[in-house]
């Protein structure tokens, strides 16, 4: 039997207040497995990615890699240094490639000194072309790829002036060049378009290792997995096959659990009617007094209950008078002169559903901005509802969160005039009711902060809602 990769044993996990997300977990990995993690926001998925990557101690139990295991973790806030380049970012995954370049660039230029050891030359630089054609080749080619799939930045940009979505794109290709045993993947395709997102799926069907995959994308967790951990309870099952097959069983394993369950019901009823029967009669009390022992006996089947899932509630808007926005040869950009997005003619009208896709860098969010008034047209005329109220959601906001302040105190920063009551309903709709509401930013799940920012967007019941890139919701 092939050894394990990983071994995790009674691991148990605890977050503010009080509350436990992971309980008893024991689990083992063999290579080359692939697997997609479920499970609703803040039932603990992030936390087990960063406990099997060594960047969270604070657990019960054991957690551990087989020895000499190179794992690649990519978190949902990695970080990097901000005054390095994109390139030299992206180039700390080739490790010993990218030295064995620099090397190989000495040796060319030292072939040109007068006093020249050729033979010496020759042999270094044999040694470090044998490295590079061990990592598979021409990496500057496989770094070509990598940056065009996931539209990294140009190579020669810092990263400190980068957004959170351009830090994430760099810091996966990053991890993917460095090729680990094992990948431990937060919801890598969040910033990704959907050319980005092919690819990935592309790159991790043919990934050798063993990969846990924490994602809500149900097309790369059909094609791109082999099997599925769903996260219930702060408890661990696991199913073969990608989602739809594990949607299949769970609720098949529910209705044989709901059959079994009113089988044995119907059962104790029938061996309770008999003790209650004949348990004082001399000719049946043996029997019925073995009957209500076997009653006794009798291990309850129990019904896994599913982790509530709390909908979304989205105040309802007054009506306006049609068009809520129009465009008429509009062009619009950052740079005077130099517009992104030129001859625009569009009108949306009350209940219309708009989807709008396009490459990263095509002007989807140059869009969305437009349209919210975060920007304003260079040429062209727009016209807007006189009682248009718009509500922005973008998933850059997420880093403008304050992590000391609670749900609740975030949203009366927005809105000081709400008293408690009122404060509290508005993010009950949103999942955050009880102990939720006084949880510091800090310590919510990647998609409990997008819940909240959808919240805030909402707040003065829009009319027009735009979601860029909304899908960390959850």
């Amino acid at each position: 039997m092939a050894q394990y990769v990983y071994t995790m044993q009674r691991v148990g996990k605890v977050v503010p207040p009080k509350r436990q997300i992971l309980k008893d977990i024991s689990l083992s990995f063999f290579p080359g497995a692939k697997i997609g993690v479920l499970g609703l926001n803040g039932s603990g998925k992030s936390s087990l990615l960063k406990i099997m990557a060594g960047e969270d101690k604070n657990y019960d139990g054991e957690a551990v890699p087989m020895p000499n295991i190179k794992i690649g973790f990519l978190p949902q806030e990695p970080q990097l240094d901000p005054e390095k380049t994109v390139r030299e970012c992206v180039e700390e995954g080739l490790g010993e490639i990218a030295e064995a370049k620099k090397k190989l660039d000495e040796i060319y230029a030292a072939y040109a000194e007068p006093d020249a050891d050729f033979d010496k030359l020759a042999a270094d630089q044999a040694k470090y072309e044998a490295i590079i054609a061990t990592a598979g080749g021409d990496t500057e080619h496989q770094l070509e790829i990598a940056a065009d799939a996931l539209r990294l930045p140009p190579w020669d940009a810092k990263i400190k002036p980068l957004s959170g979505g351009e830090k994430r794109r760099v810091a996966l290709c990053r991890l993917l060049l460095s090729k680990p045993d094992m990948l431990l993947l937060d919801e890598p395709t969040n910033y990704l378009d959907l050319e980005g997102a092919l690819w990935l799926e592309d790159f991790l069907k043919r990934y050798r290792g063993t990969i846990l995959l924490v994602s809500h994308d149900r097309d790369l967790l059909n094609r791109a997995v082999d099997s599925i951990l769903h996260l219930e309870h702060g408890k661990l099952t696991l199913y073969s096959g990608g989602y739809d097959a594990f949607v299949e069983a769970r609720e098949a394993k529910r209705a044989l659990d709901a059959a079994a369950r009113a089988q044995q019901e119907a059962q104790r009823k029938r061996i309770q009617a008999f003790v209650d029967r004949f348990r004082y009669k001399a000719s049946k009390a043996s029997q019925a007094q073995s009957r209500l022992k076997m009653l006794e006996k009798m291990k309850p089947i129990t019904i896994t209950v599913a982790d509530k899932l709390v909908p979304i509630q989205l105040p309802q808007p007054e009506s306006v008078a049609p068009p809520l926005v129009q465009l008429d040869r509009v062009s619009v950009g950052y740079t005077p002169g130099k517009p992104v997005l030129s001859y625009l003619d569009l009108r949306i009208d009350n209940e219309d559903r708009i989807a709008l896709l396009g490459s990263n860098g095509n002007g989807k969010s140059t869009l969305a901005k437009l349209l919210s008034g975060r920007l304003q047209a260079m040429s062209g005329e727009m016209t807007r509802a006189r009682k248009l109220i718009v509500g922005y959601f973008a998933q850059h906001q997420l880093d403008e969160l304050d992590g000391e302040r609670t749900a609740l105190q975030t949203l009366w920063a927005h809105r000081p005039r709400f008293d408690e009551t009122t404060a509290r309903t508005r993010l009950g709709g949103f999942g955050f009711s009880g102990d939720k509401a006084d949880t510091k930013v800090a310590e919510l799940s990647g998609g409990e902060r997008a819940r909240l920012l959808l919240a805030i967007a909402t707040l003065e019941k829009p009319n027009l809602l735009i979601l860029d890139e909304p899908t960390k919701i959850g």
